[in-house]
């Protein structure tokens, strides 16, 4: 794994040194031919200070705010650099203004509000949505096309699912009988994924990694950013409208502007639940946390005819964090959303454990395709060093961006699902453990209404009204 992937003589500049800043700094000295003084650090706290320290990079802690953010980064960004936003509470639409201007490249892992965004009672809940933030995003790309390469939203989810996703379209295909030559663009791999039957696609994800220490009373324990976590949980829960949907649901609203791919639920993502399925775990509730990957693929997929669309699958995430994550959001619910005193994340104590992460395609003709990483903790630290199972999806998805970012640096804005899933993937599935595809018979309609009777559509299993815990 010491192989150097790229060549770059010029800086990455890392905003955010948390658990994925740790976590894919050794990664990038690995694979990226450059100086370890290309590298400067730029983030909120002394978190991982040792970090960069044992690996020779620079260390500055200077909270960035929308007050001093030009005055601390200009100095530090070239033409040819380039900006890594792996922070919290720092605006991507004012870094990324900022990148384009200095004539940087620039990549993130989510779409950041300054702090406060996410749940700022005078905004509505379609301006704290994820649809909104990827909107302001866009809107950039017309200006700052065939400029520095700019990639949005590219960790595990979002990031490396769009890219599970194709590889899962082309072996449905493959088992089907259909053409399995990969489509060149996005209307292409629309017509793929209609022509299969595709109907609703889950980002399927189940954490197992266990703690040798307990959570507490009064404490949010996770194994991965905390404050990201509850930022992005107390979102709406935001999903991708497929077009075989017959059931609008009574508490969700659309935008009213943009794309028009996604709605959105007047309630938290982290206290909706869906029915959902992975092959080890096999059936299980999941969260549907808001994502991006939820809207872009979504639009990507989206066949438009004369201004109707006339194909879109449904497209969200359902997840189970690991089980002290999951007592800590209870927890977190029953405060009103008032966030615990103290926060754990966790990494040198976890004893076992698994993040079993990947798509589910379900209406096809075998019914369900589930096709994602497998990664154990054992497996995560015998690869790379900072890192569980959960960051290292993570942090090996941000390694494949970055290269591909250098690679292809005149890109302009790009979301994951306009990238090279093959070229990303070439680079990322060293650090995924087993990758996998898997089909099943599993629908969201399997053992209902044994014990008491349920409000289904039997007619099609893969209405959201199926999935839906009520």
């Amino acid at each position: 794994m010491s192989s150097k992937h790229v060549a770059y003589d010029h800086r990455i500049v890392m905003v955010g040194f948390g658990s994925i800043g740790q976590g894919v700094l050794p990664l990038l000295l690995r694979h990226v031919d450059m100086p370890r003084e290309n590298v400067v650090v730029v983030t909120g706290d002394a978190r991982g200070r040792d970090v960069a320290a044992d690996l020779g990079v620079a260390f500055n802690v200077i909270p960035l705010d929308r007050g001093n953010y030009r005055e601390v980064l200009t100095p530090l960004l070239r033409a040819g650099d380039l900006l890594l936003n792996l922070s919290v509470d720092v605006a991507s639409v004012a870094l990324i203004e900022l990148a384009h201007q200095q004539g940087a490249l620039y990549l993130d892992t989510c779409i950041e509000p300054w702090a406060g965004g996410y749940t700022d009672p005078a905004l509505t809940p379609s301006q704290r949505s994820n649809y909104a933030l990827r909107e302001l995003a866009l809107a950039l790309a017309p200006r700052l096309a065939n400029g520095p390469t700019v990639v949005l939203t590219h960790g595990a989810n979002p990031g490396l699912v769009s890219h599970f996703v194709k590889e899962a379209l082309l072996a449905i295909a493959r088992d089907t009988g259909h053409n399995v030559r990969s489509p060149r663009d996005r209307i292409g791999w629309a017509l793929l994924a209609r022509d299969l039957g595709i109907k609703t696609i889950h980002i399927a994800e189940r954490d197992t990694q266990v703690s040798l220490e307990p959570k507490k009373p009064g404490e949010f324990v996770n194994t991965w950013s905390v404050d990201g976590f509850v930022g992005e949980g107390s979102q709406p829960a935001e999903l991708g409208w497929g077009t075989h949907e017959r059931h609008f649901p009574e508490d969700a609203r659309r935008h009213g502007f943009g794309c028009d791919a996604a709605i959105y639920l007047m309630r938290p993502g982290a206290s909706t639940r869906v029915r959902t399925w992975t092959p080890l775990e096999g059936p299980f509730h999941g969260f549907l946390v808001t994502h991006n990957e939820s809207i872009s693929i979504a639009d990507y997929y989206s066949l438009v005819e004369g201004g109707t669309v006339r194909y879109r699958p449904t497209v969200h995430y359902a997840y189970h964090p690991c089980d002290d994550a999951v007592l800590s959001l209870h927890e977190l619910a029953g405060k009103n959303w008032t966030l615990q005193s103290a926060k754990r994340l966790m990494m040198n104590e976890i004893a076992t454990g698994i993040d079993e992460l990947g798509v589910l395609l379900m209406g096809h003709a075998k019914g369900a395709y589930w096709f994602g990483s497998r990664l154990s903790i054992g497996e995560a630290r015998r690869v790379a060093p900072y890192n569980n199972a959960t960051s290292l999806q993570v942090t090996a998805a941000v390694l494949a961006g970055v290269i591909w970012a250098i690679e292809n640096p005149r890109a302009g804005v790009v979301e994951a699902d306009n990238m090279d899933h093959a070229r990303v993937l070439e680079i990322a599935k060293p650090y995924l453990g087993d990758v996998v595809g898997v089909y099943s018979d599993w629908t969201p309609l399997a053992g209902r209404g044994a014990l008491f009777p349920e409000a289904v559509d039997a007619s099609d299993p893969w209405q959201f009204k199926n999935f839906r815990v009520a």
